[in-house]
């Protein structure tokens, strides 16, 4: 689509150059503009080019027009395939597709991986109801959203169920113990106007494992048996 979309712009450029060269050229050559006027075969013929012409401008904004919509339904697309739509983040195909580009390859020393569940979703499910469960992701994921937005270069995903994964480049334990400081916080204050029960959640964390860890895999499957084992780092 990229490519189309170059090639309909350049189709575009070299109509509007081509268009002022020619007009251009007929408004200042006094001798082609007296004899375009005068020649009712010659008017009638540049009559009909500027036509065709105009036609064509017509059908490139419309291939526009067309490609802007392509791009819209195949955002749509991805937002489908790739957003979760209870939480409203990136789903689990979303997870997979970050972790990808770090396959197959050393892990770079400053990739972090905090998995994060949330321990009483079964229990508001059964209490109260699944709607009820739901509203509790949407909620817990925004609150992860905008912590995530107070930190550099953070990839988030609800990885199916009640749990999420939080993956961290160019970053440091500091950076990734002030995103918890901040989900902490922010749960504290939910907590405290909560109408159908309180968030309650665990995590674990895995950055800088050493030899042990060397691959995004490893990282991974280390911060969620961290998070199963109620495991603790860097906040209490």
């Amino acid at each position: 689509m990229r490519k189309y979309d170059k090639v309909k712009t350049l189709q575009l450029v070299i109509y509007v150059v081509l268009a002022v060269v020619g007009l251009t050229i007929i408004f200042y050559d006094t001798d082609l503009y007296h004899k375009i006027a005068s020649d009712p075969l010659i008017k009638f013929f540049f009559g009909i080019l500027w036509l065709l012409l105009l036609v064509s401008l017509i059908f490139i904004f419309l291939d526009f027009k067309v490609l802007l919509q392509l791009k819209k339904n195949v955002n749509e697309l991805d937002m489908l395939v790739f957003s979760d739509p209870v939480a409203g983040i990136g789903n689990r195909y979303s997870c997979d597709a970050i972790i990808e580009k770090y396959l197959d390859k050393p892990l770079p020393e400053e990739i972090g991986c905090i998995t994060i569940a949330i321990t009483n979703l079964k229990e508001i499910n059964t209490e109260y109801s699944h709607l009820a469960g739901n509203e509790l992701i949407r909620n817990f994921s925004l609150m992860l959203l905008d912590a995530a937005d107070k930190e550099k270069k953070v990839a988030l995903g609800r990885n199916g169920g009640n749990k999420f994964l939080v993956l961290f480049t160019d970053c440091s334990e500091q950076e990734m113990e002030h995103f918890l400081q901040n989900v902490a916080e922010k749960t504290e204050k939910f907590n405290e106007t909560a109408n159908f029960g309180k968030i309650e959640y665990q995590y674990g964390c895995a950055f800088r494992e050493g030899e042990n860890v060397k691959t995004i895999n490893e990282l991974i499957a280390l911060s969620n048996r961290r998070s199963i084992e109620k495991y603790r780092t860097f906040v209490d």
